[in-house]
């Protein structure tokens, strides 16, 4: 069974109180402007979650609704996991691994640098330096369940970023 993966690092936050923790830290005003277009990007892209699974970081937690809004996903229905926060990339492959195997799509919501590091091994045909704030990258694999993650091969079908050229 064709199953999709889409990881998304949270859209650009604040950095206008610098007592605030970094947790703490919510979107600016770009990050509320680009989390609902990268939205409806995924939209444009026939893109719905089965489910979105989201770091509890207050960034992470403005760009999941964003996300969730503009693809038609209820928010009440999202996954918190704190242990997104700044995970390495195995955490990704420990929480894929929990997914019930009946959820075809699933989107990610998380932070640098492990979000990069994953999305770097999935494909040795593809490489990024760095994903900026609010880009998606979006993986088709076959596996009978989510559990087969891992061995897999991916297919990296998608990158965009909000700064990415369009013809809209």
């Amino acid at each position: 069974m064709e199953r999709t993966l889409v990881m998304i690092r949270h859209a650009k936050s604040s950095w206008a109180n610098p007592l605030q923790s970094d947790f703490e830290r919510p979107l600016n005003e770009r990050g509320q402007h680009d989390a609902p277009i990268m939205g409806k990007r995924l939209k444009d892209n026939g893109l719905k979650p089965d489910l979105i699974i989201s770091s509890t970081a207050k960034r992470t937690r403005q760009t999941a609704k964003h996300i969730a809004e503009a693809t038609g996903y209820d928010f009440k229905d999202i996954k918190w996991e704190e242990k997104l926060y700044h995970c390495i990339p195995s955490v990704f492959d420990e929480l894929l691994y929990e997914i019930n195997d009946a959820v075809k799509t699933v989107f990610i919501i998380a932070h640098n640098p492990g979000i990069t590091e994953f999305v770097n091994n999935l494909s040795s045909a593809f490489n990024t330096g760095n994903m900026p704030t609010c880009c998606i990258a979006g993986t088709h694999f076959e596996a009978e369940g989510w559990s087969g993650f891992s061995m897999a091969k991916q297919n990296i079908f998608l990158f965009d970023y909000p700064k990415n050229e369009h013809d809209s």
